[in-house]
């Protein structure tokens, strides 16, 4: 019933897993823009478009990172090969122009209410950040999210001006010989599903 065979569905869903140490092979740039150009196409509400990421590749940035991690989130971090944190810009009504230029009054009307705004950018911002994390998967790649972190520390340290806002820190790179724990349980269709 899926359009997509198994060794797709493999990848992206069944055998993947949340892996938290990573071989030392490069994650260069190319690859997270590829992962950009896949992803960049997913819906977001009102093409909002807010999400936003922060490659954090020196020693210097990682060290002012892992400040504002948990504890059980440093080492890991940095040992991967990429870090990144993925946030939303509350100001993301202002590139409509260019994207979604049939929304001229509707970005107006955001810049006048900055709740209904930040909503948007963060609701969006999570489905971009869920999205990234499939496009890790498809890209070949495994993924570490991690959300145990100060949000407020981050923004602080990383984005001062206020407009952008993390969301999840994930650490990307080829999962190690036994990087990840066994697969957890799921909710079957019953347990999370109800038909009316």
């Amino acid at each position: 019933m899926l359009a997509i065979d198994q060794a797709a569905a493999d990848l992206l869903f069944y055998e993947a897993h949340t892996t938290a140490a990573f071989t030392d092979e490069e994650v260069n740039d190319a690859q997270i823009e590829e992962i950009w150009n896949l992803i960049r196409w997913a819906p977001t509400g009102g093409n909002a478009s807010p999400g936003r990421m922060l490659l954090v590749r020196s020693a210097e940035a990682r060290e002012r990172l892992v400040q504002h991690m948990g504890e059980s989130n440093r080492a890991k971090t940095l040992a991967a090969p990429l870090t990144v944190v993925l946030a939303a810009d509350t100001r993301y009504h202002e590139l409509w122009p260019s994207i979604a230029p049939a929304r001229k009054e509707a970005a107006e009307r955001l810049e006048a209410d900055a709740e209904a705004r930040e909503r948007l950018a963060m609701l969006s911002g999570t489905l971009v950040t869920a999205y990234f994390l499939i496009g890790v998967r498809a890209a070949g790649l495994a993924a570490g999210p991690m959300g145990g972190f100060d949000r407020k520390g981050v923004d602080g340290e990383f984005f001062a001006d206020g407009r952008w806002r993390s969301i999840l820190i994930v650490n990307v790179g080829k999962a190690a010989e036994g990087g990840h724990g066994e697969r957890q349980g799921r909710l079957s269709f019953e347990q999370a599903a109800r038909v009316v």
